[in-house]
């Protein structure tokens, strides 16, 4: 039978399963992840907003206790005092022996220059009524100043305090150490591609960045709303994906900037993700190996179901053949032999004409004489195939009786030796010494072989060889019966057991062999089967049931 559409159907249903397994597992497992991935991220965006914050208010803190610190010490000490360079250094080695954070200090009066001055530089000489810092501090009494060189030629920043008093005012200047401010604000950042700095309204860095440069670069940061509070923004650095953090910083132009790289602050999630993969594939191919090892094992019994069923469906047409064509035997057989009868009775007068004489003698008598001879030859030849066509329609019971298989396959065997040593054709046996017995109909059985046999030696007509084979079956014994003849072609092999068809010239063969043949195997409860390549031979396979009491003990069929 074809196989191929039974392939398409066992892809068909594998595929079918397959969709409805692995659509809804894939379905479950995109969902499980958009919102495990979402989830994910709203926390990373909420720890750095968090994280943003709290080091806003710490860099807040910290500006805001320096300018508390200046106030403080020029409310508590007079311009007299403060611009004492004795006692001003003195109140800086006490200011410095409780915060590292001032750099220097300096009091400036109102025309800008220094009235004392503490600290690493020669800044005495200085003035700065130029400096718009100056100004600043002047008109708002506190000023914290964008990072510059300015006369320390290295980048710093500066708070200065305004005091009045008694109708003069001064100005409490301090420059903060860069590290301490630098290390406060990169205490932030994490992770290998994390970062952290400030930046001035022109995106200018008033501290170094990792990735940005040095104080006073400029870097590139994207256009986002300038809110009181956090606001998160994201972008690409370079082909790395950045998200950052930005806030102001009160009483300054400045803005914190926090940078994190999503893929590596992400990367559980990565991890998660390349863990669900490997079990939705893993789950997938076991999905797979089951419908496929289901659908096949399936598909496998539909098709020997199907072959079973087509055998049987051929099996009863060729039954219902054989019925047809009992029936159709029988009235042909009553028809033709009462003719015949008539023709033989005439051909016998015929007979007894010339025998007694009245015809005289001479050619002519001898012509006639031999033509009543060509009729009786012939009637009895039409006679033996209505008598066979009779034996064929007559439905009788088989008898039951132990038959040993080997001893009657030898017995038919020998009726045919003459015939096989006159046409040097070579008869082998293989029968298995431990063959049980059957019980079946010997009369019957030995017509089976016989024609079988007769059968192979029309196929090899002279010089080749034919094999008698007994095996053990499962359910039953085998009967192999295979010539070294020309074979007979595929197109045939369906044909070869259907009533009257024959293989050879005209006028040879009724072709009624193999189909009593296959009538009496079916009465008996056996069956036939034909293997055959044109130019290799032809195997006839007989399998008869055990119906007696032995049980098979010889070799097994190979």
């Amino acid at each position: 039978m074809n196989a191929t559409p039974y392939a398409r159907l066992k892809w068909y249903l594998v595929l079918i399963t397959l969709g409805l397994s692995l659509v809804p597992l894939f379905a479950l497992g995109y969902v499980i992840h958009s919102e495990f991935r979402q989830t994910y991220e709203e926390k990373l965006t909420d720890n750095l907003r968090l994280m943003v914050a709290n080091r806003r208010d710490a860099i807040s803190m910290f500006l805001g206790e320096r300018v508390v610190q200046l106030q403080m010490l020029a409310d508590i000490h007079s311009f007299a005092e403060m611009s004492n360079q004795a006692y001003l250094n003195r109140v800086f080695e006490a200011v410095h022996g409780t915060s590292s954070s001032f750099f220097d200090i300096g009091v400036i009066g109102q025309n800008g220059g220094h009235e004392a001055y503490c600290g690493p530089f020669d800044l005495m000489d200085v003035n700065y009524r130029d400096e718009p810092w100056f100004h600043q501090v002047m008109l708002k009494g506190l000023y914290i100043s964008d990072v510059f060189m300015g006369f320390r030629n290295f980048p710093h920043f500066i708070i200065a305090v305004k005091r009045q008093e008694a109708g003069r005012t001064w100005i409490l200047r301090a420059t903060i150490d860069s590290e301490v401010f630098t290390s406060l604000v990169r205490n932030v950042r994490t992770g290998k591609q994390g970062d952290a700095y400030i930046v001035n309204d022109k995106d200018v860095l008033q501290t170094p960045s990792r990735f940005g440069g040095k104080a006073l670069a400029r870097v590139a940061l994207p256009v986002h709303p300038r809110g009181e509070g956090v606001e998160i923004a994201s972008w690409r650095r370079d082909g790395v994906p950045v998200i950052a953090g930005i806030t102001p910083l009160p009483d300054t132009n400045w803005r914190l900037v926090v940078t994190e790289n999503p893929d590596e602050e992400l990367s559980p999630l990565v991890r998660t993700r390349s863990i669900v993969y490997a079990l939705l594939g893993a789950c997938g191919l076991m999905i797979f190996l089951g419908a496929y090892l289901t659908v096949s094992s399936a598909v496998s019994r539909l098709r020997a179901s199907d072959r079973q069923r087509a055998d049987m469906d051929a099996a009863v047409m060729q039954s219902s053949k054989m019925a047809s064509l009992g029936k159709l035997a029988a009235g042909v057989a009553h028809e033709v032999n009462n003719p015949l009868s008539i023709i033989r009775e005439s051909a016998g007068w015929i007979r007894d004409i010339i025998n007694d004489g009245e015809l005289g003698e001479g050619p002519a008598v001898d012509e006639l004489e031999e033509a009543v001879s060509d009729i009786d030859r012939h009637v009895e030849r039409a006679r033996t195939v209505t008598h066979r066509m009779l034996g064929f329609a007559r439905r009788m019971e088989p008898l039951q009786e132990d038959v040993d298989l080997n001893m009657l396959a030898n017995q038919t065997a020998s009726f045919l030796e003459n015939e096989t040593r006159h046409r040097n054709i070579e008869l082998k046996t293989d029968l298995d010494p431990e063959l049980p017995l059957i019980t079946t109909d010997a009369n019957q059985l030995q017509q089976v072989i016989l024609n079988l046999l007769e059968n192979a030696i029309d196929a090899i007509d002279r010089d080749g060889e034919i094999t008698l084979v007994t095996r053990t079956g499962r359910d039953g014994v085998v009967l192999n019966i295979a010539d070294s003849g020309e074979g007979i072609a595929r197109e045939n092999l369906a044909k070869v057991f259907d009533p009257f068809f024959t293989t050879k010239p005209t006028g040879e063969g009724t072709g009624l062999g193999l189909s009593i043949v296959y009538s009496a195997l079916s009465k008996l409860g056996g069956t036939i089967k034909v293997n055959s390549e044109p130019g290799q031979g032809t195997t006839f396979t007989i399998r008869l049931p055990f119906t007696g009491p032995q049980f098979p003990g010889g070799k097994e069929e190979p």
